[in-house]
């Protein structure tokens, strides 16, 4: 009987598929935008043109984008064994948490829950304002875009899109008036199935040095 080769420990390690998301932006847009269909440019690879209506959040904390999903498994049990017969997913939440620290028009309007644009949206960058917390507040949907860039060994970029065709603001954490520290606007964001795209989420990777991995 022969013995058989193993196979080599490197086998299928790459450690160009090791990504980093060295810079993060984000983009907001009221729920009336239209929704991302192909952030990528189809022939190069490159990223193209932010749709009319999304605005820059801005800087945020070097804490960065935090991506979490909320898994929630409802279980059959059986006498007969001492582990689940059957699983199924009861819920599954999709949530992105980041702190902007610019007092713009953006930032404040989603901690705030106002519309980004037209009426009752907050004047431009530098015009004065002011504003009354209603006694119902309104909760709007908006439409997200999440864009982390990397760059390849020849430079090139590498980037992962993520994008919340139907969110709203879930969670608002404390705001901080002192010398310390600037001025947030934390917020906790949700993803919810859009009635049209019939999807939460859309998420892709692309980019010229995510390309150049193929040769």
């Amino acid at each position: 009987m022969s013995t058989p080769t193993p196979p080599a420990l490197e086998d299928g390690l790459r450690n160009s598929l090791i990504r980093k998301q060295l810079v993060q932006v984000i983009y907001a847009a009221d729920y009336t935008a239209a929704a991302i269909a192909a952030p990528f440019d189809e022939d190069t690879g490159a990223l193209v043109a932010i749709p009319a209506g999304y605005v820059p959040i801005g800087y945020t904390t070097d804490d960065g984008l935090t991506f979490a999903t909320d898994l929630s498994m409802v279980d059959v049990t059986s006498s007969q064994s001492v582990e689940p017969t059957r699983s199924d997913i009861e819920s599954e939440v999709l949530t992105g948490q980041y702190v902007p620290q610019e007092t713009n028009p953006a930032a404040v309007s989603l901690y705030k829950g106002m519309p980004l644009t037209g009426a009752g949206a907050l004047p431009a960058l530098g015009e004065p304002w002011s504003m009354e917390r209603p006694a119902f507040p309104q909760n709007p949907y908006y439409r997200l875009l999440f864009i982390g860039l990397d760059y390849a060994d020849d430079g090139g970029e590498i980037y992962i899109v993520k994008h919340y065709p139907r969110a709203r603001v879930t969670s608002k954490d404390d705001q901080q008036w002192a010398r310390s520290t600037e001025t947030q606007w934390p917020v906790t964001v949700q993803a919810y199935k859009d009635p049209v795209l019939q999807t939460p989420e859309r998420e892709w990777v692309d980019g010229p040095g995510w390309r150049a991995l193929a040769a």
